[in-house]
């Protein structure tokens, strides 16, 4: 989701890396330039440094006198050094290159203009290498290489999944009560469950249970698990078998609330991909729900997995027999959605898990980016709503209350990815039409940028004036 959308991921998410590698000697804020010529220069620098890994940036200015439309800048790592998350840009990683590439926003750099987008790397060693539009950042280049930006966003937030602002501390003592199985859980135990980019807690600096205070929330949608192979991983950074974050949530539990636990986002690669063993994404999804003794899991399906008919029923098949073998899991699809409904992918998604024997409790839209700038997205989001509960009567034959009640929403906070806002006001009338409504579930894209209230990237603020945790204070009045 920031996309991820939800955030992703952009959603959209995560930040800190795997352990594992060896101290690198550079510091945090330290930087080198190198210039593109002609129109374009390329500047290296580091936000943060971990000795296990890092969180780095790439600025691109443009020097000259006119726009240059689109871009695409190359680097290399040694191989003690591998890319995990990313934003504000599309990363490919070949060999020991990625190749980050403009997003549909950014990609155009007006006459004396930049743009930044950012990573984390796991391990030691900066670039080796670097080229912007096809030429060597050292020995010039720059023209313009246009690149066709997407009609509609298929990431939920340009998910900015951003790492820790500081360097992470040694993780919070991990419990030493073994998990049990969970229990069946009341209805609507989580009603309204903000997600929270889990890589931004990873330092400890913030826990759930602060955020929930402040917030006055209870509960949270926690992102994301994705694949490391095909092995479980937080945002490719912790084996949740290590149970990172368990005392943070139990403490919010001991409070009254609860969390799910999300599966994919618009980043990293989404685990019935990377597994291609029904057996085996079972047996992953089991790791997680036993760690943390969970009553609800969320699948958060977007770009190309979305599409991908092979790992769509795989999983759908894993989920059947993880919830035979969990009596009482609820489990969640967060899907993209437009203003009219989920798209064919995303109701294709719903179809395959209904046919296999899933017992959908949610299907949860990712009310945001458009692509209708200037529009009211408050609006927006109430018809998306409406729109897809029509979809789901088709789907189950239910009634309207009954297909309300499996609707769930995440818009994204102030500014979207496509510059569409959604407002303190939109959150009162979403929350206003879910209540009269019925509906099963809100939330939003993300707690961070909520607590932030600032202007400026949007992997970190909404871009609207606000103070600290308002939107969460409205959410929070959702009382199913």
């Amino acid at each position: 989701m920031g996309r991820k959308r939800l955030r992703l991921a952009i959603y959209l998410g995560a930040a800190a890396v795997a352990a594992g590698g060896g101290a690198i000697a550079a510091v945090a804020g330290t930087s080198t330039s190198t210039k593109a010529g002609g129109t374009l220069t390329a500047s290296f620098s580091k936000d943060s440094d971990w000795g296990s890994g890092y969180q780095a940036k790439y600025t691109i200015k443009n020097t000259g006198s006119t726009a240059v439309d689109g871009w695409k800048l190359a680097f290399g790592l040694p191989g003690s050094a591998k890319v995990g998350t990313f934003w504000d840009a599309s990363v490919a990683v070949a060999g020991g290159t990625a190749t980050a590439t403009n997003k549909g926003y950014n990609a155009s750099i007006p006459a004396g203009g930049k743009v930044e987008f950012g990573f984390v790397v796991a391990g030691s060693g900066d670039p080796t290498s670097c080229t912007i539009n096809g030429a060597d950042c050292k020995s010039g280049g720059g023209g313009t290489q246009p690149t066709t930006p997407p009609t509609k966003p298929t990431t939920p937030p340009t998910q900015p999944t951003k790492p820790p602002a500081q360097d992470p501390t040694t993780p919070p003592t991990q419990p030493t009560k073994p998990p049990t199985q969970p229990t069946k859980p009341a209805a609507g135990g989580v009603l309204a469950a903000p997600y929270v980019d889990m890589g931004l807690l990873s330092n400890g600096a913030t826990t759930l249970a602060q955020l929930a205070k402040s917030g006055n929330v209870k509960s949270f949608s926690l992102a994301f698990v994705t694949g490391a192979g095909c092995k479980a991983s937080w945002f490719g950074a912790f084996d949740p078998r290590q149970k990172q974050f368990a005392d943070q949530i139990d403490a919010l539990r001991s409070g009254g609330g609860d969390v799910k636990v999300s599966f994919g986002g618009a980043t990293g690669i989404e685990l019935a991909q990377a597994c291609t063993d029904v057996k085996a994404l079972q047996a992953e999804y089991q790791a997680v729900v036993s760690a943390y003794n969970l009553k609800y899991i969320d699948l958060d399906i977007e770009g190309a997995a979305s599409a991908d008919a092979a790992s769509i029923g795989r999983r759908s098949t894993a989920l059947a027999a993880l919830q035979k073998a969990n009596p009482g899991l609820k489990i969640s699809l967060t899907l993209p959605v437009l203003p009219e409904g989920l798209t064919n992918d995303g109701l294709n998604v719903v179809r395959s898990a209904k046919n296999a024997g899933v017992d959908i409790d949610l299907v949860n839209i990712m009310a945001m980016d458009y692509g209708r700038a200037g529009q009211d997205y408050g609006n927006l989001a109430i018809q998306a709503v409406e729109s897809t509960k029509n979809q789901i009567k088709q789907v189950y034959g239910n009634s309207d209350a009954a297909a309300f009640k499996m609707v769930g929403v995440t818009p994204m906070l102030g500014q979207n990815d496509d510059n569409g806002k959604f407002t303190q006001d939109d959150a009162r009338d979403l929350v206003a039409a879910a209540g009269k409504n019925h509906i099963g579930f809100v939330s939003f894209w993300e707690l961070n940028r909520d607590k932030n209230a600032c202007s400026g990237a949007l992997f970190q603020c909404t871009n609207v004036a606000q103070s600290p945790f308002e939107f969460s204070k409205i959410f929070a009045g959702f009382t199913g």
